[in-house]
């Protein structure tokens, strides 16, 4: 049987991986069995870039780490990843930076992984790399004489031409990823935006719905949505709700309903729109003021990119205007946290909250969404309001879809929830738990990996057109 080699930025070392709330490492659960090697940056900043991996095994598992240098890191992860990347992708384009010097960064240290990765590969290996950081690697492991089969998935969204276009050097980046046999998209709108850059961009040919051909090289494209342990999500949620700090939050909360959202500390998740919805919910329905609290959890993440600080500055100004405006001396209308807070924690507090408030600029899929609909009691169940740019939205329709940049209505679709009697809850609740079961984070693995398996390992050279 062929070992699977998982690829990612980060890898969650076993110490780690319990203590993360959510993430790649909860995903992959399934995927990581004994035999498996998991290949990435250690988080680790040195004065220069390993070129060999520190090994590390575990319940059977190995772990190789390497290094980044300091000027790396900037280039590669604080620069091009996030700078260009990031932003571009999420469609923000008065937000993305382009830097020569930090792309030729990016590029070096896909080299660096693909270099100190190429000597613990065996014949058979299947490798599957994750997500934009690495975008470059399969060009590179076939640069080290890889000729394994490569699956690359994209945990974020893809952006059509017209976008992508934007950015210098898109036809190079879009050839290096085009080097794998399976390339995985969480939705069909972004794997057919993949596909019209490749045309574009790489005078490739769509065969049919999933494959592409650039030369004679053939390279599938498919969409997979990510899921979660659904079962096991829930179960963690009906025993977090009886635990000490589900049971703190019940009592500050003194019968008040609680909404929750909770998200990294990022630019792509609206959350200067969701405060502003909030405090307009205050305003226009002064029914609710003393009745409902949100709770808003924004683990603090890129602290050392300038625009995270300035959001996080945006936010501190927000709650403070919505608390000091409407709060009471027995009432705070909006908590907001930027520490992290457990996986166990966060399912129990999902499982209190009556309305659940995922609504991002754009999102690849947002697995929240799905934890929040996991952790409800289907007797009792709370309300999940969705950005309809979520990946989600394509899977959980009964959800009460928004567009997050439109303010009256994400105020209204609060509203909505708040007021919505028990049998359309539960109605809404019984489809949306459905699809939440089904799609798992299991079922993801299998239909990538049996596409991967499918794939015959014939290398051919994928050239870019110029822009």
């Amino acid at each position: 049987m062929a070992r699977l080699v998982i690829v990612s930025n980060r890898v969650a070392l076993p110490g780690e991986r319990t203590q993360r709330a959510g993430g790649l490492a909860v995903a992959l659960a399934d995927a990581l069995v004994p035999g498996s090697l998991w290949f990435g940056w250690s988080g680790q900043r040195a004065e220069a870039t390993a070129r060999t991996a520190n090994i590390l095994s575990a319940n059977g598992i190995t772990y190789a780490t390497i290094d980044l240098g300091e000027a790396d890191y900037r280039r590669y992860y604080a620069g091009f990843a996030n700078g260009a990347l990031w932003p571009l992708l999420h469609f923000r384009l008065g937000l993305m930076r382009f830097r020569a010097e930090e792309y030729e960064g990016y590029r070096s240290v896909n080299r660096a992984f693909a270099a100190a990765l190429a000597p613990l590969l065996g014949p058979d290996d299947l490798i599957w790399v994750h997500d934009y950081q690495l975008l470059s690697l399969p060009a590179e492991l076939r640069a080290q004489g890889v000729n394994n089969r490569i699956g690359f998935f994209l945990h974020i969204p893809f952006t059509p031409p017209v976008i992508t276009e934007v950015l210098p050097r898109a036809a190079e980046l879009l050839a290096g990823l085009a080097a794998a046999d399976v390339v995985g998209f969480q939705t069909v709108r972004d794997r057919d935006a993949f596909a019209a850059c490749a045309e574009a961009l790489l005078e490739a040919r769509r065969l049919d719905t999933d494959t592409l051909a650039l030369g004679e090289h053939r390279l599938r494209a498919v969409a997979v949505p990510i899921g979660i342990d659904a079962t096991g999500f829930t179960q963690e949620a009906a025993r977090a709700a009886r635990r000490v700090e589900a049971r703190r939050l019940t009592e500050s909360l003194q019968g008040r309903a609680l909404v929750i959202g909770v998200d990294r500390l990022d630019d792509s998740k609206g959350l200067p729109q969701r405060f502003a919805a909030f405090a307009r919910l205050l305003e226009r329905h002064p029914v609710h003021r003393r009745k409902v609290s949100l709770l808003q959890v924004a683990a603090r993440s890129r602290e050392d990119v300038e625009r995270y600080q300035a959001l996080r500055r945006e936010l501190d100004r927000l709650a403070g205007d919505t608390n000091g405006q409407y709060a009471e001396f027995d009432w705070a209308p909006l908590r907001y946290i930027t520490r992290p807070l457990s996986r166990r924690t966060l399912a129990g507090f999902f499982r209190l909250a009556r309305v659940g408030l995922v609504t991002p600029l754009r999102d690849g899929m947002n697995l929240v969404a799905k934890e929040y609909v996991a952790a409800q009691n289907p007797a009792d169940p709370g309300v999940l309001v969705l950005s309809r740019f979520a990946g989600a939205a394509c899977e959980l329709s009964e959800a009460l879809l928004v567009n997050p940049f439109d303010t009256d209505e994400q105020t209204e679709a609060i509203h909505a929830a708040l007021e919505m009697d028990i049998e359309e809850r539960r109605a809404r609740h019984h489809a949306l738990r459905e699809r939440v079961f089904t799609n798992t984070a299991a079922l993801w693995c299998q239909r990538f990996l049996a596409a991967l398996a499918a794939r015959p390992a014939v290398r051919i050279e994928c050239r870019a057109r110029p822009v």
